[in-house]
């Protein structure tokens, strides 16, 4: 926690999340040590809300990351609330400009819905991504052919371009999986996401093969649960956790729905995914196995 101004100098922390983190992790760091220092003071939400103009309610989005700042809100807030050091003052304000900057796929904001430009930011900031699906391959894993099978499924009324710029954007998404500070992907995926031939009996050939291939990188694991499991701890649905270098930001939940997504932060609901996380690792097949078991999948639903 961010002490006051004359107790601790809270620069540090700033600059960890800048120099870790995407604008959207960086606008929530931001707000978390803004909410610190207004408390420190015992400053209400109203209060700092006059201070730039605004309403408790626009205080509260801007602590949560939920908006951008202004660089004048963010000066007039760290004068309130005592931080009068001028490197201080600083870099948070440089904070705040980053935090503004638009993310990569600003560029594809045309086929984005607000809901999934949220995971995009957490899912480029996160160091460890845990993720259980039951209907498709997850999409840090799908090959180009697999993604517009996916791609035309949810969206049957998309133009050839929409369809393709989807798929692109997905490609692009994959990419941080390459990177030197590439995240770590635990994935476990349903044997019937596996066995639905989406794109056709090639398409799902390659599939496979990509994920064999993606069983060979350092950061990536990947797990098998099967039929013969029977019942399990997620059976509501697909669950993705993600985890993040930054202090200030905790574990989030990620669970998708046909229009909209729910973001969990709570302590007591990620400490419930994770458990749930935990039992499908432990009754999915083992890690050791899983090459062998989408080669034998492979073999089966190649023979016509």
């Amino acid at each position: 926690m961010i002490a006051p101004q004359a107790d601790r100098d809270p620069a540090p922390a700033v600059l960890r999340a800048r120099e870790s983190s995407g604008p959207t992790v960086q606008r929530i760091v931001l707000g978390a040590q803004l909410r610190r220092l207004r408390e420190a003071r015992h400053i209400t939400r109203e209060a700092a809300g006059a201070v730039i103009r605004a309403s408790d309610a626009k205080i509260c989005r801007l602590e949560l990351g939920r908006t951008g700042f202004k660089e004048r809100d963010v000066a007039d807030l760290l004068t309130t609330y005592g931080v009068d050091d001028a490197a201080v003052r600083e870099e948070f304000l440089q904070l705040a400009r980053q935090a503004n900057t638009p993310g990569w796929w600003r560029q594809y904001g045309d086929i984005l819905s607000p809901w999934f430009e949220t995971h995009l930011g957490l899912e480029e900031a996160a160091s460890l991504i845990r993720t259980y699906e039951v209907q498709f391959i997850p999409g840090l894993l799908q090959t180009a052919d697999y993604a517009e099978a996916v791609t035309r499924l949810g969206f049957p009324n998309a133009s050839k371009e929409e369809t393709r710029r989807r798929v692109a954007l997905r490609m692009t998404r994959q990419e941080h999986l390459a990177r030197p500070d590439a995240p770590k992907l635990w994935a476990v995926i349903d044997e019937a996401a596996l066995r639905r031939p989406l794109g056709g009996r090639a398409v799902m050939r390659a599939q496979l093969e990509h994920l064999i291939q993606a069983c060979a990188l350092p950061n990536v694991t990947l797990q098998i649960l099967p039929f013969h499991v029977g019942g399990h701890a997620a059976a509501g649905g697909p669950v993705t956790i993600l985890r993040f270098p930054v202090p200030d930001l905790p574990d989030i939940v990620y669970l998708e729905q046909l229009s909209s997504a729910l973001y969990l932060d709570k302590r007591t609901d990620v400490d419930t995914y994770m458990s749930v996380m935990d039992r499908i690792s432990l009754v999915a097949a083992p890690i050791a196995d899983t090459v062998a078991l989408l080669e034998k999948i492979i073999k089966e639903t190649s023979t016509p």
